[in-house]
């Protein structure tokens, strides 16, 4: 068994125009002053990291690593979620998922992907210089608009798309091998990656890739109605990053699973801050103890009502309490 690392803060949704949400030094002091001892860091926030440089230039991950521990901070990951999301995207998408690439490369899914690809790779170089083991991505989807069939699917489609999503990433998990760091896909709705059968067929198609592994976020499962506990209990090998993060499901007779088209805050299934949602951290935090996960405890904060620094004042106590102290003693 392991303690569990933490608290830790995903800094995506905390990045804004004004002090101290504007520039690294200011955010990781604001972080610090609020209990946390880590951060998992967007690599397309370029006030955070320039991530061409860090996958080329030990110096510059020094440097980096350097203004980040004189906060008394340690990075746990980097992230390239929104990366990742581009690696595969099916032309239906192509409008939406645009806005996450270069101006320069709108309009061009080919040169986006071979872009996208870079970029993951970059990251996995970068992760290596910075003595990081795990990578916080997304696999990207090629048939997530065929989840809810109708009419039903052609024989092979999913076959097919999953072949293709395997050969994107292959070469990828390949040069993270090369690297020593592990590929942490969050399995989430939007993904074709989004439930333990869906991870399955892709181990399937890359040769279960020992680089393949997961992030674990409970969240997702409250809204798809997945057994987030049982999960931990048949992945636990493969799962090396953690979000810690909140939701609730409160179905209606109007509005379910799907949502209906609401909004966040009329949705069945919403995220929520830490305590104040449906998740039981602390049989997660007890079975990923038990399990030996020995990764970070970082909070992700989308919440659909409460602000995201009260979020971030209340996180940092809230996984500290939550973390286990693993026994050393059997009786």
């Amino acid at each position: 068994m392991n303690t569990i690392k933490g608290p830790a803060i995903f800094l995506a949704q905390f990045m804004g125009e004004e002090a101290p949400f504007n520039s690294l030094e200011t955010i990781c002091q604001w972080v610090a002053d609020l209990g946390y001892k880590g951060i998992q860091i967007p690599t397309w926030e370029s006030r955070l990291i320039n991530l061409d440089l860090a996958a080329e230039s030990q110096t510059y991950c020094d440097e980096l690593k350097g203004k980040i521990n004189s906060c008394g901070l340690e990075i746990t990951e980097l992230s390239t979620h929104l990366q990742g999301q581009l690696v595969a995207v099916h032309p239906a998408y192509d409008l939406m998922f645009d806005n996450f690439a270069p101006q320069a490369l709108r309009n061009n899914p080919r040169a986006r992907t071979e872009w996208a690809v870079k970029q993951v790779k970059n990251a996995a170089s970068a992760s290596k210089r910075l003595g990081l083991k795990a990578h916080a991505t997304f696999s990207g989807a090629l048939a997530w608009h065929t989840m809810y069939p109708w009419p039903q699917r052609p024989a092979g489609l999913i076959d097919m798309a999953f072949t293709e999503l395997a050969t994107r990433w292959i070469p990828i998990l390949n040069h993270f091998e090369e690297c020593g760091v592990d590929v942490c896909y969050e399995i989430h709705p939007g993904e074709d990656l989004h439930d333990g059968l869906s991870y399955e067929l892709f181990l399937e198609k890359i040769k279960n890739h020992p680089r393949a592994c997961l992030l674990y976020d409970p969240s997702h499962f409250v809204l798809q109605q997945l057994d987030y506990l049982e999960y931990i209990d048949i992945y636990h090998e493969r799962i090396r990053a953690f979000h810690v993060k909140d939701a609730e499901f409160n179905p209606t007779g109007k509005c379910g699973v799907y949502g209906g088209f609401a909004d966040w805050k009329t949705r069945a299934g919403r995220f929520r801050s830490l305590g104040d949602g449906q998740v039981d951290f602390k049989s997660i935090f007890s079975k990923l103890s038990q399990y030996g996960f020995d990764g970070w405890a970082v909070m992700e904060w989308e919440c659909c009502i409460k602000s995201p620094e009260q979020g971030a004042r209340e996180g940092a106590p809230y996984i500290q309490n939550h973390i286990i102290e693993v026994t050393k003693k059997s009786f």
